[in-house]
């Protein structure tokens, strides 16, 4: 058994172990990374290497931030003026964080970025008002993922440049044919899942309607602070989206000036970043740091070779998209995948049809918790969530690569 394949069988034992209760897969993966290191000549000092230290610094960063707009009464006041926006009705909630995902990220935010901004808020909102985490976790990630291939956006910005430098021959406005694709994608999941829980939804709308004014309590908090607070969350937008400057390095600045500002106590600001999902996520990427390092994406991809058939080719590169978007990061895996795509078109595939089915296949499984985006909506889940909702987007994304690239080729790739 070489390197790649003791990595894969490996990493399917932790899935395995992530289902016993109790069970915390981060505590797991990183005995698993230094095991696997020393089954395979690889150093400790290079398994520590694999540490994500940008991804800590980011979900502490922002984390923080976001502790301080708790602390403030900041958060409970956006919570109540989204409550306001939809008049009353639970059932509506979710689809605002759906909306200002979609609207971040097409004008050309980062996914990480517009997750960090987004994620306390749909889930303060969801804890507000007892809205299941699943459901408000998979509108803001499916949100945000239905506006990342804007013309004006990384990933629709990248994937143009991509298409024109490999010279395929897609119709001239392809950027926006492939940007309504995925918001249509991302409409049509969304109001799949909404009408799942539009019950429970119902039945929440129902419940507050019957609640009286006499149960809330006025927040004494001084407005002040509250402001400063927002302020704050706004010039991070600012500099991550409009300068790109690093979000975890500006967000730990902004906490440290509110900090000072406002005269907070700093273990209360501590206390509130959730290390258990920066524990997780730490171990995970370590793990599948090891696993890069090792060549395992590559022996999946040698795994999934089929045949001469060009469209079944085509099902292949959706499935290596699918699957090594699900353990690293979609931008770096549409680059290396979209080059797979000319030989196939040469063979008959139709050309937008294969770049939308593999450009979909990317992103559709990042509703997962394995990752960035996963770990900062884990973060921003009440800690008595947190387990049940791990478990839940695992189970989702494991379900999303396994059935997302065969739909998406039959849908586009099949043209």
């Amino acid at each position: 058994m070489n390197s790649a394949d003791l990595s894969i069988i490996v990493l399917a034992g932790l899935f395995i172990f992530a289902l016993i209760p109790r069970a915390h897969l981060g505590l797991a993966a990183f005995p698993a990374a230094f095991l696997v290191g020393m089954a395979t000549g690889v150093p400790s000092a290079d398994v520590v290497g694999f540490f994500p230290s940008s991804f800590f610094i980011l979900i502490v960063g922002v984390m923080s931030l976001f502790a301080v707009v708790q602390i403030t009464g900041a958060m409970d006041w956006i919570v109540e003026k989204a409550f306001t926006l939809v008049r009353g009705r639970i059932a509506l909630v979710p689809i605002i964080p759906f909306l200002l995902g979609a609207l971040i990220t097409a004008i050309g935010t980062l996914p990480v970025a517009a997750i960090a901004i987004m994620a306390p808020i749909a889930m303060g909102l969801a804890r507000q008002y007892k809205i299941p985490p699943f459901l408000m976790a998979f509108v803001v990630l499916n949100g945000i993922g239905s506006g990342l291939f804007s013309p004006v956006a990384v990933f629709g910005l990248t994937a143009s440049e991509m298409l024109n430098n490999m010279g395929l021959d897609v119709p001239q406005h392809s950027s926006w044919l492939i940007a309504a694709a995925s918001i249509g994608l991302g409409v049509l999941t969304t109001s799949i899942v909404m009408a799942v829980y539009w019950r429970r939804l119902s039945q929440l709308t129902v419940e507050a309607a019957e609640s009286s004014e006499e149960d809330k309590k006025e927040d004494t908090r001084p407005r002040g602070p509250k402001i400063a607070a927002l302020l704050g969350i706004v010039v991070l937008i600012v500099c991550g989206a409009g300068f790109q400057l690093d979000l975890g390095f500006t967000a730990f600045t902004i906490t440290f000036v509110l900090l000072i500002i406002l005269r907070l106590q700093p273990a209360d600001i501590i206390s509130r970043v959730p290390w258990n999902a920066v524990l997780l996520i730490g171990g995970l990427l370590t793990y599948v740091g090891l696993m890069e390092y090792l060549g395992a994406f590559e022996r999946l991809s040698e795994l999934l070779t089929v045949g001469d058939s060009a469209v079944l080719g085509l099902l292949v590169v959706c499935y290596v998209a699918a699957i090594t978007s699900f353990l690293a990061n979609s931008i770096a895996v549409i680059v290396s995948t979209l080059p797979l795509l000319p030989p196939l078109i040469a063979a008959g595939v139709n050309p937008l049809g294969a770049v939308i089915a593999v450009l979909l296949s990317a992103v559709l499984v990042d509703l997962n918790p394995l990752g960035p985006t996963g770990g900062l909506i884990l973060g921003a889940t009440a800690e008595e969530d947190r387990q049940k909702l791990f478990r839940q987007l695992l189970a989702y994304g494991l379900g999303a690569t396994v059935i997302a690239p065969v739909a998406l080729w039959a849908m586009f790739g099949l043209w």
